[in-house]
């Protein structure tokens, strides 16, 4: 990395990055690759925003992303760099990706191998199994639109919206991903199995547009893998490959402003008085946050104040990250462990805005891969509970214990068996850490819910509607939210962002 001296003296154009989340870390690559110096300013002591890492007792927890599902989007920041990602990462593909453990204790597996998923289909609703084979080529079919044609491409111009339609009444998007599910599907179970993955990015699958039926195909085509070390591996081999570009990450940097002068941002401000200069800033801080809190001084036309908390914000998360003194080696890496109710609990965390007393988990234990996220002998687990955002008025000062508790006693009497006498350390993440540590309104874990009216041209735009030179990436702009989302978003700066050869000083 650059010394400062040498770092200020560079006559390359300076872009600002405000967060190192997958967006903006990719982000900042992307620019450094095409003649910009970047610096990178984080909120938090280290890298990653929600892919931060815990570490206790000789535990090692991911805080949030667990998968990688479109590694060749993480290869090309990689090959930027002129690296190779194996050289930094090591990827394991998961097989099956993930079990699915429905109330009645039933337990599917689900897998890329099209012959082992048929022979699930075949052991749980073989009267499915026609269904099945139309709704892998549908998934096909839509993920050829939604991600490989359009996930990288800008859509803050309408036109772009406009020739994207014909696409979209072709393909049902328009239609919601339990719908069209239900399609294909007769048996509940398989409807919850193939509908459930608008949850991993923020949206509820009763109101999410069809188009996310494509992240079935997604899984399929690429796989599902696990780096080595944890997710905070990537975010760190990702910060490597942006120090070796001369960019520079700054922590604990909290921005309080973006200043902007006669309609262009010009740099941030910090909150505690420095004042930073840019030609461009690049927000991967929740768009909410961004145009309610950072651009609070600018005059906004599309992104006021009252159209920012009229949005609809995406459900919250409540994690329980735990470390036990002993193994359970029966317990897969990935596991969906379901509740008595699916639709109707649904309703209550994004319609009711209830917290309910039963619940879906998901838990990951990466110890069954990877035994160096925990001392030997030992499990590393992460428990997830989707909730309400904070729009529900839960004081989870006084809820998050007795709802940690709940959890536990469910999963005693469902995959981990006399798991309260091997506890050995535990931490919580509740909506309200989602506000206060990562800023995010309402607490959503996800930003803005992905409606179809919250998608597309109708999400904040990659190129900032209020103010020129500020580019927006993450979960809260197109495409949307989870790795493969946040990387795209930063890739569509390629085409809205000058070279930074167009800005360069003279010497």
């Amino acid at each position: 990395m650059m010394d400062g001296i040498a770092f200020h003296a560079d006559p390359r154009p300076h872009a600002l990055v405000i967060g190192s989340g997958f967006g903006g870390l990719a982000a900042a690559i992307r620019l450094g690759a095409r003649g910009w110096r970047v610096t990178v300013l984080e909120k938090l002591d280290a890298p990653g925003g929600r892919a931060y890492v815990y570490r206790q007792d000789g535990f090692t927890f991911d805080a949030g992303p667990t998968i990688i599902t479109a590694p060749y989007l993480l290869e090309e920041l990689w090959t930027l760099c002129g690296r190779r990602m194996a050289d930094d990462l090591d990827l394991r593909a998961m097989n099956p990706f993930y079990q699915i453990r429905f109330d009645d204790g039933t337990v599917m597996n689900c897998s890329a191998d099209l012959d082992a998923t048929r022979a699930e289909i075949a052991r749980i609703a073989p009267e499915d199994l026609p269904g099945f084979e139309r709704f892998i080529a549908t998934s096909e079919r839509i993920f050829d639109v939604a991600f490989a044609k359009l996930a990288d491409q800008p859509f803050h111009q309408l036109s772009t919206l406009l020739a994207a339609v014909p696409d979209m009444i072709r393909l049902g998007g328009w239609r919601t991903v339990f719908g069209k599910v239900g399609d294909y599907f007769t048996n509940p179970k398989l409807r919850v199995a193939f509908s459930f993955h608008p949850l991993l990015i923020g949206g509820n699958p009763m109101t999410t547009t069809a188009y996310y039926c494509l992240i079935a195909h997604l899984e399929r085509l690429h796989g599902v893998h696990y780096a080595m070390g944890g997710m905070g591996a990537v975010v760190n081999g990702l910060v490597g490959l942006i120090e070796g570009q001369g960019g520079r990450l700054r922590y604990g940097a909290e921005v309080e402003q973006i200043t902007v002068q006669d309609g262009r941002a010009t740099g941030v401000r910090l909150c505690g008085g420095e004042h930073i200069a840019a030609d461009v800033v690049v927000s991967n801080a929740d768009v909410g946050w961004t145009y309610s809190k950072l651009l609070s001084e600018t005059k906004r036309k599309r992104w006021t104040d009252s159209k920012v908390a009229r949005a609809r914000y995406s459900m919250s998360l409540f994690v329980w990250y735990f470390g036990t003194n002993r193994r359970f080696d029966d317990v897969y890496h990935h596991t969906m462990v379901l509740g008595p109710r699916y639709e109707a609990l649904l309703a209550d965390i994004f319609k009711r805005k209830k917290l309910a007393k039963d619940f879906s988990l998901y838990l990951h234990r990466p110890t069954a891969t990877d035994p160096s996220m925990a001392p030997p002998g030992c499990d590393s687990f992460y428990v997830l509970s989707p909730v309400p955002h904070l729009g529900s008025g839960t004081d989870w000062a006084t809820q998050a214990e007795p709802y940690r508790a709940a959890i536990q006693q469910r999963l005693e009497r469902t995959v981990l068996p006399g798991l309260g006498e091997s506890i050995v350390t535990s931490r919580l993440l509740t909506p309200q850490d989602f506000r206060d540590r990562l800023l995010s309104v309402n607490g959503a874990a996800f930003s803005l819910e992905p409606q179809l009216f919250q998608s597309a041209w109708f999400r904040p735009h990659n190129v900032s509607e209020e103010v020129a030179g500020l580019y927006l990436v993450g979960a809260g702009t197109h495409p949307g939210a989870g790795v493969p989302g946040v990387v795209s978003s930063a890739k569509i700066l390629d085409q809205v962002v000058p070279h930074g050869s167009a800005l360069v000083r003279a010497g």
